[in-house]
């Protein structure tokens, strides 16, 4: 893009990809953030699961990243994106829409429960790669720090007002109606995504096989320092910080013996915090460095988190919400300081894999930590759990600070050389 007057227009005005990027992403949040409250509601309270179940679901979304995140990222640097996206979308549609059906008939089971998750997960797998590779076409190098920023920023948005009206919704029509909720937004997002006008490239589908793609997209991720660095980094985060949030339902109904409305409340004041993250991030990062922001922004996400601990019923709650708040903060500085790295170093036809392996190990931990956070809440109990998954979080920040990036000022000085051939593995960066 090499506009002159239309610069100084805000990315949402000057770039319509962009906005249909946005659009999509904003809407699918919404109704992602109330299906994520819906989801453990719908088993502690509509079927009465046991304490490893409410926790361990939490994982069945994520746990597809594990089993399948390395094939889908294939499949999506072999085949356009927009249509995987519209796949992905009918998918999640269908699945979600059994839950209510169930429900009505008194047919619903916690099996069923599972099966849907896991499948709303998979969807999640191929949207999350497909879009996240659409961003650097719809945008210039330049510009994905804003761009990141603003989708961080707006996603963070819905994500609060989601969770928000999760909490009263669930009270108001069930937690299983509640879902369908984003079967409207998913619709509202295959409107969007359709208005997109990237030109995709035909992909030259040369006879390799998948296991030889599979591994150049590792090799590309853990090749280089700096990737490595931020994947060790999120790995240990989202690890910890899902033991956490697994066993956010128990902490507040069972252990608090408080409302579900309560959970909406801290969950959308962590989505708040994201939003002022991601609109301050690029101000802050000029400011101080990408490089100390990143390795710093999860003390305070830290320390926010464990405020969790010291929640008591009533006005006790405050507590938590300011530290969610500042927890969204810290996070959504974090993530865009990654995800811009990764995007602006990464060569297009490379996008996919890159994804895939990174949320393989990023993600993938959040399905693990949903079943660790299950069993420790029957071993050692919900709020000792807690407090496992608050010392495992803390263990990222001093992974970043203390670390081989814990001099760099500034991560775009790491770029590393585009390969030679985009058909075999990538240079690596700086060491």
């Amino acid at each position: 893009m090499t506009e002159t007057k239309t610069t100084r227009k805000p990315l949402l005005v000057r770039n319509a990809n962009f906005r249909a990027l946005w659009l999509s992403a904003t809407v699918g949040i919404f109704g992602s953030a109330i299906t994520s409250v819906a989801l453990p509601i719908i088993a502690a309270v509509e079927l009465h699961a046991s304490n490893f179940a409410v926790a361990a679901l939490a994982g069945m979304t994520f746990l597809p990243w594990l089993l399948f995140g390395l094939p889908i990222g294939v499949w999506v640097d072999r085949l356009k994106r927009k249509p995987i996206i519209v796949g992905s979308l009918l998918l999640r549609i269908a699945a979600l829409a059994t839950l209510p059906v169930a429900y009505w008939l008194g047919e619903l089971s916690v099996a069923q429960l599972y099966l849907v998750a896991f499948v709303v997960g998979l969807s999640a797998v191929s949207f999350a790669l497909a879009e996240h590779a659409l961003v650097p076409q719809a945008v210039s190098k330049d510009e994905l720090v804003e761009g990141n920023g603003i989708l961080t920023a707006s996603s963070a948005s819905a994500d609060a007002a989601g969770r928000g009206t999760a909490g009263a919704l669930t009270v108001a029509v069930g937690a299983s109606n509640s879902v369908l909720a984003q079967v409207a937004t998913s619709v509202v997002s295959i409107v969007a995504i359709s208005s997109l006008k990237v030109r995709e490239p035909e992909r030259e589908i040369r006879p390799r096989k998948i296991l030889h793609e599979m591994r150049e997209g590792l090799s590309y991720t853990f090749g280089t320092a700096p990737l490595r660095a931020l994947l060790f980094n999120a790995a240990l985060w989202n690890l910890g910080g899902n033991i956490i949030v697994s066993l956010l339902v128990l902490l507040i109904v069972r252990v608090i013996n408080e409302s579900e409305i309560w959970l909406g409340i801290l969950m959308a004041a962590a989505s708040v915090g994201g939003a002022i993250g991601g609109i301050t991030v690029k101000r802050v990062s000029e400011k101080i460095g990408s490089g100390p922001l990143w390795r710093w922004s999860m003390v305070p996400a830290v320390c926010g988190y464990a405020t969790l601990l010291f929640m008591t019923p009533g006005t006790g709650m405050i507590i938590g919400v300011a530290g969610l708040f500042i927890m969204g903060i810290a996070v959504a500085w974090n993530i865009v300081m990654a995800t811009s790295f990764r995007q602006r170093v990464c060569p297009p036809e490379m996008m996919g894999r890159l994804g895939s392996a990174t949320r393989m190990v990023s993600w993938g931990m959040l399905g693990i930590a949903g079943i660790i956070a299950g069993g420790l809440a029957e071993v050692i109990g919900v709020k000792n759990a807690v407090l496992v998954g608050v010392i495992v979080a803390a263990m990222a920040p001093l992974t970043a600070i203390f670390g081989k990036l814990r001099n760099v000022k500034r991560l775009e000085d790491l770029e590393p050389d585009p390969p030679a051939d985009t058909g075999s593995s990538a240079s690596p960066a700086p060491r």
